[in-house]
């Protein structure tokens, strides 16, 4: 999940380099929404115990 995250936020590097802001605001949405998920998945495996199939 984070590792999507990682993948939008570099689209939107480079799409607000290039000057494509209405594609570099949505990555950049898109991007957080999936660093939360992450995260929030990250902390709820954490607390049970549970290990995240590889």
């Amino acid at each position: 999940m984070i590792s999507w995250a990682v993948t939008f936020l570099i689209i939107a590097i480079i799409a607000g380099v290039l000057g494509l802001s209405g594609i570099a605001g949505t990555a950049t949405h898109i991007a957080w929404i999936l660093f939360v998920v992450g995260l929030v998945l990250a902390l709820v495996f954490m607390v049970t115990g549970r290990k995240p199939p590889i």
